[in-house]
């Protein structure tokens, strides 16, 4: 079986998801059009190589609907016979495609793929592909969970009620977060990986949520986001420590990696960068949610044959605080080697647009720091995660 490797890795500046956001102008299909444009151009392969494009978008309606990956590829000015689709595995659904687009390579169905993501949150609100009055569960559903499932928030603090993570811990991590993403603009870190977005309010280059002066004072004024009567009366034990500013914000953003084998990578004159070493997708209790990416991380490292101590980078998403908190505890894995350009509470999280952003700040970090292995994963909602572990090569 052939490998699969990395051989370019670009996304957006991210940002934030409301009317007037830095990129709130910019139509998600010209967005993620800008990035599959820079990875061709930054690659300099000929796009008509390119076997397919597989991109990950959540709210697949109104301008993200009609298979957006397509039209990206074709408002790019890239070759229409090049085909495209569009997946969703919610949060994780660019890193689904990035596991889709390597399988392709491994089993020699593709030569050449993109694996991309979009998510314009302030053009189209997030549940906008949930009319009001609609029921997108079923009555099977209803009855297999009764009392009904509950909003990724609520989840949120039914994990930091399960594991004891204070609003406290919750708002330490958040600072940290946005330390290290303020460290990481002014060091020039993600110069290799962002790319510049023309707007008519001019030429976007930062992502915009990072906030460099954040302190656990500062957040400890902030309201928790999800507390409702019902919810608090059916879990007693949750002490309603889920803030906007301990979970990641509303985001705007997109991002695409060029995956190849190692032959063609050599045959077209590509540099690999990484190899997609093993993956895991998982399934885990749709009501806490967002736990996934503890089996996750053990199945990927069991079918990789490592150990936690083996990885030198993890890049967990911060959805919430008290999920990565909570990932901490239970895998002891160590903090430093965590996130450590910030996460998605700092850098932002534009949904299907993640998987793909995450592992293109993850590529280029290993590199940077001449490591050999790194680690990626991602709850979902529904109670699915990602993981995948990379390989740096020289």
């Amino acid at each position: 079986m052939r490998d699969a490797v990395i051989v370019e890795a670009v996304r957006t500046p991210v940002g934030k998801g409301k009317p007037g956001g830095a990129l709130s102008s910019v139509h998600p299909v010209e967005l993620l059009g800008r990035a599959l444009r820079a990875l061709v151009d930054r690659s300099r392969i000929d796009p008509v190589l390119v076997d397919d494009v597989i991109g990950g978008c959540v709210d697949q309606v109104a301008e993200q609907a009609m298979n957006t990956t397509r039209y990206a590829w074709l408002a790019a000015g890239l070759p229409e016979s090049v085909p495209a689709t569009t997946v969703d595995r919610q949060c994780g659904s660019s890193q689904q495609a990035v596991h889709f687009a390597a399988q392709g390579v491994m089993a020699g169905a593709y030569d050449l793929v993109v694996a991309c993501g979009v998510e314009s949150m302030s053009r189209v609100p997030m549940w906008s592909n949930v009319p009001p009055g609609a029921d997108p569960f079923g009555a099977q559903i209803a009855a297999r969970y009764p009392g009904g499932l509950v909003p990724q928030g609520v989840s949120a603090e039914l994990i930091a009620a399960k594991w004891s993570i204070s609003r406290e811990a919750m708002d330490e991590f958040a600072t940290g977060s946005h330390a290290k993403a303020a460290r990481a603009h002014a060091q020039g870190r993600f110069a290799d990986e962002l790319v510049p977005v023309g707007t008519p309010g001019g030429l976007v280059t930062m992502d915009e949520s990072v906030r460099p002066g954040t302190t656990p004072e500062v957040l400890a004024g902030l309201r928790p986001s999800f507390t409702d009567p019902a919810y608090a009366e059916r879990f007693p034990q949750i002490d309603w420590s889920v803030t906007a500013g301990n979970s990641s914000p509303i985001n705007d953003g997109a991002s695409a990696v060029l995956i190849t084998s190692s032959e063609t990578a050599a045959r077209l004159g590509l540099r690999p960068l990484a190899r997609l070493h093993s993956f895991a997708v998982t399934g885990s209790d749709p009501l806490m949610m967002l736990t996934g990416v503890l089996p996750a991380t053990e199945k990927v490292l069991r079918r990789a044959g490592l150990s936690l101590s083996d990885i030198d980078l993890f890049e967990v998403n911060e959805a919430f605080a008290s999920v990565v908190l909570a990932w901490l505890q239970e895998t002891g894995a160590d903090p430093a080697r965590l996130n450590v350009n910030g996460g998605a509470i700092a850098l932002g999280h534009p949904l299907g647009a993640s998987g793909t952003r995450l592992m293109t700040t993850l590529v280029h970090e290993l590199r940077r720091r001449g490591g050999r292995y790194a680690l990626q994963t991602m709850c979902e909602a529904g109670g699915l995660a990602n993981a995948t572990i990379l390989e740096a090569l020289a």
